[in-house]
């Protein structure tokens, strides 16, 4: 099984990184036909910009970006979907919010006409969250921010492609103190991603049910 890990930090010694590397550490030690791609966002200056040719292209006018193209192949390839990334503003950053805008198109992770409606197209397609928030769970619990990012990313964006969110995996309190855990969490988050025989037990995440 092969699993792409898209990653949006700017700095590759950042606990978001690690939190990624640890998880891919995690795939590969589950078992040894497991593999793992990365997409470095940063690193490799994918260009986050909804632009007049991606407007195009979603009224089926334009021409698929070769840019758009290559990360589509990825997603193709890949077995599951995991997104790293830190928390800005209470969602995922622009940089990744922009890699879903460019490469989930019309046509290609949902197809929809006036004539028949919408059509999701990435029903084969498992997807794993890993967030890591600076603000603790009480934060996330006391203003219902674990209720908004579900439905906003989890719902708002791949349930309408048809893509089954398997894992929304936070990891708060991000600092210092916590970073061995997150990292240990991380790795489980790995060893269970091609585990088909039973979801995350609660011992080995947040207890934190509004985030389900």
């Amino acid at each position: 099984m092969h699993a792409l890990i898209v990653v949006a930090h700017p700095d590759p010694q950042s606990l978001t990184h690690r939190v990624a590397a640890h998880l891919a550490e995690g795939v590969t030690l589950s078992d040894a036909g497991h593999s793992v791609e990365f997409a470095d966002l940063a690193a490799e200056g994918f260009d986050p910009r909804f632009t007049a040719a991606d407007i195009a292209l979603h009224l089926r006018k334009g021409v698929l970006p070769a840019d758009v193209a290559a990360e589509q192949a990825r997603v193709d390839r890949a077995d599951a979907l995991v997104l790293v990334y830190p928390v800005y503003w209470w969602s995922m950053p622009g940089l990744i919010k922009g890699w879903i805008d460019r490469v989930f198109t019309n046509g290609w992770a949902y197809d929809d006409r006036p004539d028949t409606g919408l059509v999701k197209l990435l029903g084969r397609l498992p997807v794993h969250l890993v967030g890591l928030g600076g603000a603790d769970a009480g934060t996330y619990v006391r203003h219902g921010y674990f209720g908004a990012m579900k439905t906003q990313i989890d719902h708002g964006i791949f349930d309408y492609c048809g893509a089954r969110v398997v894992t929304s995996e936070p990891l708060l309190e991000a600092g210092p103190n916590h970073a061995a855990a997150h990292l240990e969490t991380a790795r489980a988050v790995g060893r269970r991603l091609f585990d088909t025989s039973r979801r995350y037990e609660a011992t080995d995440r947040v207890k934190v049910p509004e985030f389900r």
